[in-house]
């Protein structure tokens, strides 16, 4: 990993907190609401309508805009209008993510407020100079190469002199393409056959823990 990168560009579902929380669940039951109600399905096919557009188009916003009319900003909001109480502050977490030295990006594809709300439930939110989520580049989600160009432009940032932290595979190709260092965190294990994976840990701290103990020995060894 580069010594010091200039910019760290972090997802946050299952990334700044972890996959057990019960928020997704929550949002989920509201998305399937949602669905039933704006398109008028049962429930099973509003569950398959959401599973489908999520793998077709990277965010089931998008499937649900491009196919049936729905207002994307409006589903937005609604789904994301739960009790984010349920997300736990992580001191550990938090000290590590005070530690970096480089500018601190969200980029996800929530939207509605999503990641503000859930920034500041985790006590995260003065550490981070900016939020991209999908509204901020124009409905375009991970994994569309156009989302991260739009993300460097709109960020000003050096993908050469970035990390991009992800706990989903399919969405660090664009950006290792994009020349990104790419870190998976997460249960799922890369393998040595991805070459567009670079880093891997079981969960974001450990990744932190390593890449910034690394750092401050670098700093040791050159004097600095």
């Amino acid at each position: 990993m580069m010594s010091a990168p200039r910019a760290w560009v972090f997802d946050l579902d299952n990334t700044l907190y972890p996959a057990t929380s019960s928020l997704y669940d929550a949002v989920g039951l509201r998305m399937t609401a949602h669905i039933v109600r704006e398109v008028g399905v049962d429930e099973a096919k509003a569950l398959e309508l959401r599973e489908r557009y999520f793998h077709e188009h990277g965010a089931t916003v998008v499937g649900l805009a491009e196919h049936h009319g729905l207002d994307a900003r409006a589903f937005l909001q609604d789904v994301h209008d739960v009790d984010y109480s349920v997300l736990q502050p992580d001191p550990e977490l938090n000290a590590l993510i005070a530690r970096i030295s480089g500018r601190k990006i969200v980029f996800t594809n929530g939207g509605g407020g999503h990641a503000i709300k859930a920034l500041t439930a985790l006590r995260l939110q003065d550490h981070f100079e900016a939020i991209y989520d999908i509204e901020a580049v124009d409905l375009a989600p991970k994994p569309q190469r156009h989302a991260y160009e739009r993300l460097i432009a709109a960020a000003g940032i050096e993908p050469e002199n970035s990390l991009f932290i992800e706990d989903t595979l399919r969405n660090l190709e664009p950006a290792h393409a994009l020349g990104f260092t790419t870190v998976l965190v997460g249960a799922v294990h890369p393998g040595a056959h991805v070459a567009y994976v670079d880093h891997w840990a079981h969960d974001l701290k450990a990744f932190l823990a390593e890449a910034l103990d690394g750092q401050s020995q670098t700093a040791l060894a050159l004097g600095l």
